[in-house]
Order: structure tokens, then C-alpha cells, then sequence
């Protein structure tokens, strides 16, 4: 019997390369062939019966491909793997589509997360691991596969280095978040070693308009970190942060997993409410103009997801690794 191997396939460009240098594996090779009409085929190029395969993207949209063009050609390449005899095919999409859509706002609105959900069942994904999904309990809820979700809480927290003195207080940008800015309070305190504040601000969208500035906790004196799990717009991020500076917040850092950072974003960043802004490679960036890029710091999540990967292949605990 051969003994299941790992394969690594990416179409992440340089997240895949980073994950592959962590993993110290080769990346396997695979084919895409596009046609005049804008169709293509995907395959492997290397043997997978029987093997144990990851496959990597990112299912942003970007100039060169949609989200759509992604999310297709992922779902036509993990059928391909499964066809191809794969005994088990992970799908690692650090960053996921259609994650914030996950319950009906409107009457007869779509549940566009369960039906991506079902997608990736149909075409036979064993495991899909993502990093900071939208609400994580949504996102299991909608998988019947084997979920596994990561987070970078711990790379920001180790990022954050307060000076003597400075108190610091996390911040969720809207109600939905606390949860999520809870977890990394905690994680902050017992990194930093210093008790930490919270606070939340309000926020209503309604058909694309954003309402409530309405600041809750103690910020005032302290540098507010406002985490969420991404950036588009930008206008939530600069919302809390002035609502930040209102209620007294003497720096402010905005902390997000994902940049997806569309072209508006580029200017509303630039807004001198935020100090910096810390996110990870999961997306990656179009050249950031000179005044927005001297005040981001990128994150490189490559290491967290290799170490998730080499769990998961050896079948050691998850639980334990998610924990450092």
C-alpha cells in the first residue's frame, strides 16, 4: 500500500510560495489552460491517487481575475483532484467570498454562504480551512465537510508592543464583533501582560448606507485597537476610529485579517483618525500609495496556516496548535 503523501497545490501566487518555503515541501505542479471564450481546465500535473492534497487560493477579486473567476476555477480543480483519485483534498482559502452573507436581512434574501457551502460538497471537499471568517459559527453551520477555521489574533497580538504606561483598549466596530474583539482582548492581556479596556461602537447598514457613531468603553487616554476581520471600503474602520477619537483615544490602530482594500478604501484609509493599520498577506495588495503605505504593516500569515497544514497531514491535535 503507498503510504498517503502530501500535495500542495496553490493558486495563491506568493501566499502559496510562502506557505510552501514554512512547510519546507515543493509546491505540486498543475495546469491552466484558458480558452478563447474564457473558459479553461485546470488539472494536477503530478500523480494524487491516493495522496493527501491542499490546495490553496484566496478568493478575492482582483483586476486580473474576479472573485467569480476564482471561486470557479477552485471549485473545477478540487473535482479534478477528487477525480484524479485524491484521498483527501483540502481547500485552504485564507480569505473566503460571500462569508458575510450568511442570514437573510430582507425579506427572501439569499443565504450565500450555505449555497457556497454546498458547492464545495458537491464537488467532493474533505476539509475547508479558512483564517477569521466573518462569524465563524455561521461558516461551520454552513459546511457539512470538516471545518477548520484560524486566526490571526495571535500574530497581531505579538505585533503590539505598548509602551511603559500606555493603556490600551480593543475595540469591536460594530456590535456583530464583540465576540471576536473579546477573544483578542484576552489574548493581548496575557501577551502584553497588562489588563486592557474594551469598547464597541455602533453601527446599522441599510441598503449599502452606513448609521450609529455611538462609542461604548473606555478609551480616553488609551491607543484603541479596532479589529475586524477585514477592510473594503474602508468607511467602518474610519467610523470607530473618529468615534475613537471623539471618546478620547490619544492613537488609534485598525486590525484586520483581510485587506481587501477597494480602490475608494485608498483614500478613505488615508483619513488622520487612523494612526496605522495592521493586516496579514492573505490578500495581496496592489501597490499602497505613498501616504497609506508608510502607516500599514503587513503580517505574514504563511507560517500560521504551514503549521495548521503539517497538523492536519499528520493528524496531530489542531486543537493544541490553535492554542499557542
Amino acid at each position: 500500500m503507498v503510504q498517503s503523501q502530501l500535495r500542495l497545490f496553490s493558486l495563491a501566487g506568493a501566499l502559496g510560495q510562502t506557505v510552501t518555503a514554512a512547510l519546507g515541501v515543493q509546491l505540486a505542479a498543475h495546469e491552466i489552460r484558458n480558452f478563447e471564450d474564457g473558459e479553461y481546465k485546470v488539472r494536477p500535473l503530478e500523480n494524487v491517487d491516493g495522496h493527501d492534497v491542499f490546495l490553496l487560493e484566496c478568493l478575492h477579486g482582483q483586476q486580473d481575475a474576479s472573485v467569480h473567476d476564482r471561486l470557479c476555477r477552485l471549485l473545477m480543480f478540487v473535482g479534478a483532484l477528487k477525480d484524479a483519485g485524491a484521498a483527501r483534498v483540502t481547500v485552504v482559502a485564507p480569505y473566503l467570498c460571500y462569508a458575510r452573507k450568511d442570514r437573510r436581512t430582507k425579506l427572501s434574501d439569499p443565504l450565500s454562504l450555505r449555497y457556497l457551502g454546498q458547492m464545495f460538497e458537491a464537488v467532493g471537499t474533505d476539509v475547508m480551512m479558512v483564517l477569521d471568517v466573518h462569524n465563524p459559527a455561521a461558516f461551520e453551520n454552513a459546511f457539512r465537510c470538516r471545518t477548520v477555521t484560524l486566526t490571526a489574533a495571535g500574530l497581531f497580538a505579538a505585533a503590539i508592543k505598548p509602551a511603559q504606561d500606555e493603556r490600551l483598549c480593543v475595540v469591536s466596530p460594530d456590535p456583530g464583533g464583540v465576540k471576536r474583539a473579546e477573544l483578542f482582548r484576552e489574548r493581548l492581556e496575557t501577551s502584553c501582560g497588562v489588563s486592557v479596556a474594551k469598547g464597541f461602537v455602533d453601527k446599522r447598514r441599510s441598503s449599502g448606507v452606513l448609521s450609529g457613531e455611538t462609542f461604548v468603553g473606555d478609551a480616553d487616554g488609551a491607543t484603541v485597537l479596532i479589529l475586524d476581520d477585514l477592510i473594503s471600503t474602508g468607511h467602518t474602520m474610519v467610523r470607530a476610529a473618529q468615534a475613537a477619537r471623539k471618546a478620547g483615544a490619544r492613537r488609534v490602530l485598525a486590525v484586520a485579517s483581510h485587506g481587501l482594500f477597494t480602490q475608494q478604501s485608498l483614500t478613505v484609509l488615508a483619513d488622520p483618525a487612523i494612526d496605522r493599520l495592521l493586516i496579514t498577506d492573505s490578500v495581496p495588495l496592489a501597490s499602497l500609495d505613498t501616504a497609506l503605505g508608510r502607516k500599514t504593516e503587513i503580517l505574514s500569515c504563511a507560517g500560521l496556516v504551514a503549521g495548521a497544514i503539517r497538523c492536519l497531514h499528520e493528524r496531530s491535535s489542531l486543537a493544541e496548535y490553535l492554542a499557542l
